[in-house]
């Protein structure tokens, strides 16, 4: 039998070696519902149990059942009829499955008949899903849109949709990108207008490249205001029917088996979340957050499904007789493929525990409205620093995964030759997949406008300190000292960037971010290291591997090579 997460040592490792306690007992509010619910945990060990087992039979389903059926998914795709979606029948039959198996509610509360688990292992669940097909990730992983109204919508809401959302009985889509509003979702038209009759909102407009539009429960935003910009925003509740036309279903390069939708609100009803104004301020950024975490874990399941198939090929495959393994150039890609992939997934679990204890930390002080002051300062200073590493880490690690995806699976196709390139073999599916995870929820570049701040304020240097000061006594200087020697250099160039005008910071973000993130996930495996000698050389080659690169980037940025911004036409001009 395959199961994703028993055949994944590397996902074990960090559910047998991750400090989690904190996140647990926060997540279970001290095993509250111990004795109230079957399934609630009595203590940190048996959460810890409960955790591997609700892994094992996501593992179990990916591996058996979703993964078999991924080619034909991939191949059928979704179906457009008499103004109905249809899913491939192995899509469909992937959220039955996991619907029977009650995992569709996997981070909501028990008393919805959730799992109450914490992101850190959502994020699992999520990779898993998309190492067995991408593509149901954009319907599984969409389970923030349930959180969303979880978090900001009133009791009667959560009562009516949130058991749905865990029975599986609907799906959800976050509807937000119009013809002429991608990435600048300030420039937002479709108009919510209030009526006061029927004690609802009405909506009225298009949307576009709407993953899962065809779900029953949708998150729109719309324009409730007169006023132009962010402000203007509020976010609405509907579900589908009549007055939600699906106009068509983007024909796509990869993730097939996800309907993409182009919508036509018509007069529609709905219901508004949270107040009026902070659609996109607040409601749709906690919201994206989410689905950014999402498509790093996709980008990390991605890869490992790609490299999983490099590895079979090359064990099996003989050239000049001898199994290509044998050749180093072919090894070295191969080693490089599991090196960049478990780093990146370092940075996905770090990013989780942050997105997880700043959550937890703020439902605390909101049900602990006695703390003494003292106590409730040093909650709120650590609620506090936990939120800016969220902000910071979560765009890094979807920057990090995607983009690490795309040179996985390139180079997977590179390790198979010409049958890569044939529909023979998975690899070039995974690679039409890959293509959309630096693009959706927020492109690469608007990542590194979200990370940036982090780097540049005093976030990342802070957050080294402290893994810095955790990590010195418990591994080899060897490894240590040369990532101390580089950070030094990088907090000086830091200074210099801050200090150049607003077009070369612009210009050179990215260099600063990808060396903040390289920098950072080499802290995350020298503290893995600790653990397993096996860790402790994937450590080793990561950092001397990736510092000539942090060099390059540092280089770069204190040449202060200007010619994109100053002689652009000229360059153009050939």
């Amino acid at each position: 039998m395959v199961n994703f997460f028993t055949d994944n040592p590397d996902l074990q490792f960090y559910l047998d070696h991750g400090d989690w306690r904190e996140v647990v007992e926060l997540k279970e509010q001290n095993f509250a519902d111990a004795g109230k619910f079957e399934d609630a945990p009595r203590d940190y060990e048996d959460t810890l149990d409960n955790y591997r087992r609700v892994l094992e039979l996501m593992g179990e389903i990916c591996g058996e059942r979703i993964a078999p059926r991924a080619a034909a998914v991939d191949e059928e795709g979704s179906h457009l009829e008499n103004g109905k979606v249809r899913y491939a029948q192995g899509v469909a039959a992937a959220i039955r499955e996991l619907s029977q198996a009650d995992l569709m509610g996997f981070t909501l509360p028990r008393r919805y008949g959730g799992l109450n688990l914490p992101t850190f292992l959502y994020n699992i669940a999520i990779e898993m899903i998309s190492r067995a097909d991408a593509s149901l990730m954009t319907i599984f992983g969409l389970q923030d849109i349930s959180e969303t109204i979880y978090a900001y919508a009133d009791g009667d809401t959560c009562d009516f949709y949130l058991p749905k959302f865990c029975t599986g009985e609907v799906t959800g889509a976050m509807v937000l990108t119009e013809p002429d509003a991608g990435s600048d979702l300030q420039a937002i038209a479709l108009r919510a207008t209030e009526d006061p009759e029927n004690n609802c909102w009405r909506l009225n407009g298009v949307k576009r490249f709407i993953s899962n539009g065809c779900g029953e429960v949708l998150l729109v935003l719309a324009r409730s205001e007169a006023s132009e910009g962010a402000r203007g925003l509020s976010l609405f509740v509907c579900e589908s029917g009549p007055e939600v036309k699906i106009r068509r279903l983007e024909n796509k390069l990869g993730i097939k088996g996800s309907p993409t939708c182009e919508m036509q609100f018509i007069n529609t009803k709905a219901q508004l979340i949270g107040k009026r104004k902070r659609g996109l301020t607040q409601y749709v950024m906690s919201l994206m957050n989410g689905a950014r975490m999402g498509v790093a874990g996709q980008g990390v399941g991605i890869a490992q499904a790609a490299y999983a198939a490099a590895l079979d090929y090359a064990y099996s495959r003989e050239q000049f007789g001898k199994k290509i393994i044998s050749f180093p150039p072919v090894s070295d890609m191969l080693a490089e493929m599991k090196t960049q992939i478990e780093a990146a997934r370092a940075l996905n679990m770090e990013t989780a525990k942050a997105v997880d204890l700043e959550r937890f930390l703020e439902e605390e002080l909101e049900h602990n409205k006695d703390l003494d002051r003292d106590a409730a300062k040093e909650l709120k200073t650590r609620q506090t620093e936990y939120k800016r590493r969220a902000a910071m880490l979560t765009p890094m690690a979807k920057l990090f995964a995607t983009e690490m995806c795309q040179t996985v699976t390139t180079n997977a196709i590179q390790v198979l030759g010409g049958s890569g390139y044939m529909k023979d073999y998975p690899v070039e599916r995974h690679f039409r997949d890959a293509r959309i995870t630096n693009i959706y929820e927020g492109t690469s570049q608007l990542q590194v406008v979200a990370g940036i701040l982090g780097v540049a304020s005093g976030t990342w240097a802070g957050m080294i300190e402290k893994i810095d000061a955790q990590v010195s006594d418990k591994t080899d200087s060897e490894l240590l000292e040369p990532v101390r020697a580089e950070v030094v250099k990088f907090k000086e160039v830091i200074e210099t960037f801050n200090k150049q005008d607003e077009d070369f910071r612009q210009l050179y973000a990215r260099d600063m971010v990808e060396g903040a993130i390289e920098l950072l996930c080499a802290y995350l495996l020298i503290e893995n290291a600790q653990f397993a000698e096996r860790k402790k050389v994937i450590a080793g080659r990561y950092i001397k591997q990736t510092l000539p690169k942090i060099e390059m980037q540092r280089e770069r940025i204190l040449c202060g090579e200007r010619s994109t911004l100053d002689c652009l036409d000229t360059i153009l001009a050939g």
